[in-house]
């Protein structure tokens, strides 16, 4: 049986690894995740692991830098340009972008596109609103939602901080009919000191992740992965199918 859970509160897009991100009112779900969400990132040059891939755990100043599309040089949902957090406009693709992020980390890095993404566990990360006022009141400060980097935000009808959790191996449903996109909730998102920093300066706050710790394991929010494809939009009712119902059925 589908139960309601909420509704969609926010979605979010984040086109290049560990920059800032896009809100959007409405987003194509894809098999990979949302059209355009970290299809870019820069790789560390010198880096011969797995992850080579910069993220704003190594340079918390990435999260300053902000995609954009210029619609002379548009294609698809990918940005054109990236705005410095000294305020200047590079190409994407440019030597002097490359230039700037490498100065700022001490090493060359190359900025790549992957087809379908570079995500760190599952290709969309869901979090309810209350999970991220409950850490904020155990870490003593007001948060902004854009820290946990989510692809979707729930307003929950129940007031209960990680809730999500309960979610494990159900099926959610974003909007009414047997169309509805809808992912299939994986794992839990394991945190870490990317939630110490804040979006608009990246300074850190060291006691946001101690609260997570204190509170749920260092867990907080879901991921999950696409079951059928979409289209997302603010405001949509979120419908959930329970794991056990699902093994019932098959």
């Amino acid at each position: 049986m589908l139960i309601e859970i909420g509704h969609v509160e926010a979605i979010f897009r984040y086109p290049v690894k560990s920059m800032g991100g896009e809100r959007l009112e409405e987003a194509n779900l894809g098999w990979y995740g949302l059209d355009g969400d970290r299809r870019l990132a820069f790789r560390r040059i010198d880096d011969r692991s797995g992850m080579p891939w910069l993220t704003a755990s190594k340079l918390p100043d990435l999260l300053l830098f902000a995609p954009h599309r210029r619609e002379d040089g548009a294609q698809g949902d990918l940005p054109t340009h990236i705005r410095t957090p000294d305020g200047e406009e590079m190409p994407v693709f440019g030597e002097d972008l490359a230039t700037e992020v490498g100065r700022r980390y001490g090493a060359p890095v190359q900025m790549m596109q992957l087809r379908h993404g570079i995500f760190d566990e599952a290709s969309l990360s869901v979090i309810a609103l209350d999970t991220v006022r409950e850490i904020g009141r155990l870490a003593g400060r007001s948060l902004d939602v854009r820290r946990f980097r989510p692809n979707v935000v729930v307003r929950s009808l129940r007031s209960v901080p990680f809730q999500e959790d309960e979610w494990l191996g159900g099926v959610l449903s974003f909007g009414e009919g047997d169309n509805a996109p809808a992912i299939t909730v994986t794992m839990r998102d394991d945190r870490c000191s990317m939630v110490n920093l804040d979006p608009d300066s990246a300074s850190p706050a060291p006691e946001v992740l101690k609260a997570v710790v204190r509170a749920n394991q260092n867990n907080a929010g879901i991921y999950g992965a696409v079951t059928r494809i979409g289209r997302l939009a603010v405001g949509q009712t979120i419908l959930f199918r329970a794991a056990t119902e699902k093994r019932e059925r098959g």
